[in-house]
């Protein structure tokens, strides 16, 4: 396969060394850095990479560019694989949507957290209801903005420019995703979000959000640019017992009201996280090949984004905001 990264700051190397090491496709980049690695080809503009007729493209680029860069590869009838979120709003989905059914592409959202072995671990124990019906969650992800990458400066990443689409809740909507994928689709928010660390940010590093989904579970996520230590837990509460998943322990742990214990079901020792990034490539080009839907296309990356911007919406005007 001929596979172009559009984007080449952190996400997109780490696509560009596991492609490297993994697979035997030929690569192009498309950026306007100058530290491409020799004897790859290197496209400035991506109308200079269209000409090269990749098999599929992986974008990778700010948050703001995401759907005008897929919209352009999709006419060209080339497979979509998306670095999350989707986009920081909806202007362009109808016409992206229509491009797809029409070339019928396949198409994926980078969210790597669905290929963590502790996530897949509690998705299928909520499938066996190995705590009963669910009632309610908790899940947190907090860090520290500047030390995501150390060696640059942290104000000049997409993540620090409202602009750019850096709100933290685009940023950090892994939670979203995740929970979306667990308990479906949502159907009302609440939210408080904001600027609230002397970061120097102009994007929001703060959101405290309220869930109801349509199945009447009830949650809370808390997400931050600004936590130290870094944290990313979640508890899920059920008529029969509790899951607990810590991220930073790698850690799934079940209470179970009948035991009264509390049991560790899952421990990952010396877990790579490329392995998740690995993982979720081989699905997208395996999909591809046999043209299959992927476990989060563009029609899920569009829920978990209105699902962002209802929250976004509701903090702003101060009331609980329905979603559609």
């Amino acid at each position: 396969m001929k596979i172009a990264i559009v984007g080449y700051g952190s996400i997109g190397k780490r696509h560009f060394k596991n492609i490297s090491k993994k697979f035997n496709d030929d690569i192009i980049i498309c950026t306007k850095r100058t530290d491409i690695p020799k004897n790859i080809k290197h496209c400035r503009t991506v109308n200079e990479c269209l000409k090269e007729n990749p098999d599929f493209v992986i974008i990778t680029n700010e948050t703001d560019k995401h759907l005008k860069t897929a919209i352009k590869f999709a006419q060209m009838g080339c497979h979509i694989f998306i670095e999350k979120p989707l986009s920081h709003s909806l202007t362009g989905i109808k016409k992206l949507e229509k491009i797809i059914a029409e070339k019928k592409l396949i198409t994926q959202i980078g969210c790597n957290l669905r290929f963590h072995p502790c996530l897949i671990k509690i998705k299928k124990m909520l499938s066996e209801k190995k705590i009963g019906d669910i009632i309610s969650f908790q899940a947190e992800h907090g860090s520290y903005l500047p030390d995501w990458h150390p060696k640059e400066d942290y104000r000049k990443g997409y993540a620090a420019r409202k602009e750019k689409g850096g709100d933290i809740i685009f940023t950090s909507i892994h939670e979203i995703d995740y929970l979306y994928w667990f308990f479906g689709k949502v159907s009302m928010s609440m939210a408080n979000m904001g600027k609230v660390s002397d970061l120097k940010t102009t994007s929001d590093d703060h959101a405290s959000i309220f869930l109801k989904f349509k199945n009447k579970i009830l949650g809370e996520i808390h997400l931050d640019y600004y936590q130290r230590p870094k944290i990313r837990i979640c508890k899920i509460i059920g008529t029969r017992g509790t899951i607990f998943w810590n991220n930073e322990e790698n850690t799934v742990k079940i209470y179970q009201s009948r035991t009264k214990k509390l049991k560790t079901v899952l421990k990952l020792n010396n877990f790579d996280k490329n392995d998740m990034y690995i993982d979720e490539l081989i699905h997208f080009k395996k999909c591809i090949k046999e043209n299959k839907k992927t476990i989060n296309d563009v029609k899920q990356g569009i829920d978990t984004l209105k699902i962002a911007l209802s929250a976004k919406k509701s903090s702003r005007i101060e009331k609980m905001v329905k979603i559609n």
